[in-house]
């Protein structure tokens, strides 16, 4: 199981924590800049992008984690695994709970005809504050689950 899974978990993690660094080193900084018709049109764009690709990545690091949590038994790389584990679990729950709502009710606004309010209800920084975390979660994850591999090496 470990030469199949290790690198699985690795690849599935270190694309999500690129694709997420990459949303903020360029994504996010476009959108933060925008007009808000242009903010609706590029923010549903991209949104629709990274499905089903984020979410096939972070589940393979979460259940490969698992795997390997339970299937080590030296105590510092099986506790590097659940950190990564329970790390990218967070990154997931950030994403379902704080994300992915913002994102598909983006999708619903028409750029021409938004709302008149919708200065107050700008999600962008919401939005932005969250997309943080959950990069900085999948990068720790990414950090732990090299670590345990470099251990094993």
């Amino acid at each position: 199981m470990f030469p199949v899974v290790v690198p699985l978990v690795v690849l599935a993690n270190g694309l999500a924590a690129g694709v997420l660094t990459g949303t903020l080193l360029g994504g996010w900084p476009l959108l933060a800049a925008l007009p808000p018709d242009r903010y609706v049109h590029a923010h549903a764009f991209f949104a629709t992008r990274y499905d089903p690709f984020m979410p096939a990545c972070m589940i393979t690091t979460v259940l490969g984690d698992g795997a390997l949590t339970a299937a080590r038994t030296d105590a510092a790389p099986r506790a590097l695994f659940l950190a990564g584990g329970v790390l990218a679990l967070a990154a997931v729950v950030v994403s379902v709970t704080a994300n992915v709502p913002v994102n598909k009710w983006v999708r619903t606004l028409d750029p021409d005809n938004l709302p008149a309010d919708f200065d107050r209800m700008d999600p962008r920084p919401r939005w932005g504050a969250w997309n943080r975390r959950r990069a900085a979660l999948t990068a720790l994850a990414l950090l732990a689950n090299c670590t345990a591999l470099a251990l094993l090496l």
